[in-house]
């Protein structure tokens, strides 16, 4: 992943994602930030612990989550990108949004990464703006919004063979507005399941067809709180245990709330599993 002024975050061995939610209503309370003091001890524990690359995000994509415009939703990223740039230079930031506007603001604000929830299909501007900018680009699969997509989990077709398709197609817009560097999502929890989650992570190799790293999102989702029963403040025992398997199954970065356990398992799972590591 080649990310602005020629630094290169090596995918070839897996990485950790620190999420740092700037939403007052994050579905995980523990993951709310108040305060840019707050920002900045949370960002310094997460690079401490080891992440790669801390994702920032001022939209809560949580299902069924409050729409908020463009402006709002800068106020409350924009700041955050630029304080954690001037407080730590030398770590590789995301932006998790989906508005050309932001995006663009944000990599001006010292963002590497765009991390898109929407594959480009909720601002038409989205996919020029990032093939100008010339960052990396995180794809994910969702149907329909943060708003909708509860109620839209049907499939007509084999899931998996269906997001398949979806990334085909995308891709090749991808192409076309030069963008190249591209990390996919199959979006866990976005227009799925908990069931189909879980079938989605048992498969998640049948999309290294596409010959992309793959992103896995799994952290405290109700794929795993509900299927144990528990709160999402419950549920990190059982997120190790999803996280696990989705690196078994190649996925080559590990969004998450908790990133020391994201790195151990990483470390053991590049141990004992070495193989599965190239």
């Amino acid at each position: 992943m080649r990310c602005p002024g020629g630094r290169v975050l090596d995918l070839r061995r897996p990485q950790v994602m620190g999420i740092l939610n700037l939403t007052p209503d994050s579905f995980f309370a523990g993951n709310r930030i108040g305060s840019q003091d707050e920002l900045l001890r949370r960002a310094e524990l997460m690079l401490g612990q080891g992440a790669s690359i801390l994702d920032l995000g001022g939209y809560s994509s949580r299902p069924g989550a409050e729409d908020i415009p463009a402006d709002e939703e800068k106020r409350r990223v924009l700041p955050a990108i630029e304080a954690v740039r001037q407080a730590f230079p030398d770590a590789f930031i995301s932006v998790d949004t989906f508005r050309a506007s932001v995006a663009a603001e944000a990599v001006a604000a010292g963002a590497d990464i765009l991390n898109d929830i929407s594959g480009g299909q909720l601002d038409a501007e989205l996919l020029p703006t990032v093939g100008h900018l010339q960052v990396p680009y995180i794809l994910m699969h969702m149907r329909g919004t943060p708003q909708t997509m509860p109620q839209l989990t049907h499939y007509d077709d084999d899931l998996v063979l269906e997001l398949v398709r979806y990334f085909r197609d995308k891709l090749a817009e991808l192409r076309s507005h030069g963008i190249s560097d591209v990390v996919l999502d199959p979006g866990f929890g976005f227009a799925k399941t908990p069931a189909q989650g879980h079938e989605l992570l048992r498969r998640l190799p049948e999309l290294q067809i596409l010959g992309l790293p793959i992103l896995a999102g799994l952290s405290r989702k109700s794929m795993v709180a509900k299927a144990l029963g528990l709160s999402a403040e419950a549920a990190l025992p059982g997120t190790v245990a999803v996280n696990t398997m989705a690196l078994l199954n190649g996925a080559r970065i590990l969004r998450v709330h908790d990133v020391a356990e994201a790195v151990q398992t990483i470390q053991l799972v590049s141990t004992t599993y070495s193989p599965v590591f190239p």
